[in-house]
């Protein structure tokens, strides 16, 4: 009997481009790690958020401007009064105090009536001077101005910048993809009109027109994830728009068509998952954006409001701690900003090429 060759082995099931790109992603070492050190600040971000770990950063534990504690001994010194110097100053003032009552009012200090209030007064000045003697005198990261930790700002600073990157670029994702699918996919005058309006938003320079909306919107966390999103739309829309107008026309989109599915399925059920690794590597290109925009906004006061904060935020007071030789807290933000931004940057190239269908 003739020898008959086996029928090819069907695909394996698992063998989609999510399970593809993965085992590249893997085998890429740079995009490993920077998948890595990514979900290592979120992990960080998580605690912060859930309040287990910087819920006091606001708590004023040092000295102001406590150096770190490995720079301790060549940290520029902050000057502050002593407590011997201010218990004299509120005795020599409670003195003359008391001396100019009791001359104005021909009362001694028992039957003058403030003297209840002024002994009151003189013990919470007492409370709050034990309480700064308590300080400590250096920190991992040192201290800010008020005496709160750096490492902590840092800490919820990271967890508020990824809050709002995050959050910006999905709902820029949301508006881009629902957008760009409706005008590549219908076309005609909906298509017109919707790059009427791509025009229009980035005929202007992103960084004016994301100024302009923060100025009117005013400042907070919301206020910033809204603005960002409204201003940063136009990239995924076009990106979605050339993928509609690819993909509209293929055999699976008009056998789809055939079987009696309807516009929303095939565009959102067919097409939309066929381009979904597109999106994966416009959110972390959005995220890196945003995270800056947000650092940009807060350093010129448009950002997040007085009582949070970010990595914007500490920024800016850099300058006026710099003045002084107070360098840490900037170094800090930098460093951790840097390592982000860049981590950030490395697995949206290695998405990219990891989820590139066209790569064998």
């Amino acid at each position: 009997m003739p020898h008959s060759s086996p029928p090819p082995a069907a695909p394996h099931p698992h063998n989609s481009l999510t399970r593809i790109g993965w085992r590249r992603l893997r085998r890429d070492r740079v995009g490993f790690a920077a998948l890595c050190i990514v979900g290592a600040y979120l992990l960080l971000a998580l605690a912060a958020w859930s309040g287990l770990v910087a819920s006091h950063w606001q708590d004023e534990v040092a000295h102001p401007y406590a150096p770190p504690t490995l720079f301790a001994g060549s940290a520029p010194h902050h000057l502050e009064l002593d407590a011997a110097d201010i218990d004299a100053a509120d005795r020599r003032a409670a003195s003359a105090a008391a001396q100019d009552s009791s001359g104005a009012t021909g009362l001694s200090a028992d039957e003058d009536p403030l003297a209840a209030d002024l002994a009151a007064a003189e013990q919470q000045s007492a409370q709050y001077r034990s309480a700064g003697q308590a300080r400590a005198d250096s920190l991992p990261l040192g201290a800010d101005q008020r005496g709160r930790d750096v490492l902590q700002k840092l800490l919820q600073g990271s967890a508020t910048s990824l809050q709002v990157g995050i959050a910006g670029a999905l709902l820029a994702l949301a508006i881009g993809t629902v957008l760009g699918a409706l005008s590549g996919y219908f076309g005609g005058l909906l298509d017109d009109l919707l790059m009427w309006g791509y025009s229009v938003f980035t005929s202007v320079p992103d960084m004016l027109l994301l100024l302009a909306f923060a100025a009117v919107s005013g400042r907070g966390i919301g206020t910033v994830v809204l603005v960002m999103a409204f201003t940063s739309w136009t990239g995924t829309f076009r990106l979605m728009r050339a993928e509609f107008l690819k993909h509209k026309g293929r055999d699976y989109v008009r056998a789809a068509d055939a079987i009696g599915a309807g516009h929303g399925r095939r565009m959102f059920h067919h097409i939309l998952p066929n381009v979904g690794h597109l999106l994966l590597v416009q959110f972390s290109m959005l995220t890196v954006a945003l995270i800056k925009y947000e650092a940009i906004l807060s350093f010129l006061g448009f950002g997040v409001g007085v009582t949070q904060v970010s990595w914007g935020a500490m920024l800016a007071e850099a300058p006026a701690e710099l003045l002084q030789g107070y360098w840490w807290q900037m170094l800090a933000v930098t460093l951790c900003m840097s390592l982000l931004v860049t981590a950030f940057s490395l697995l949206a190239d290695s998405l990219r090429d990891a989820l590139d269908p066209k790569v064998k």
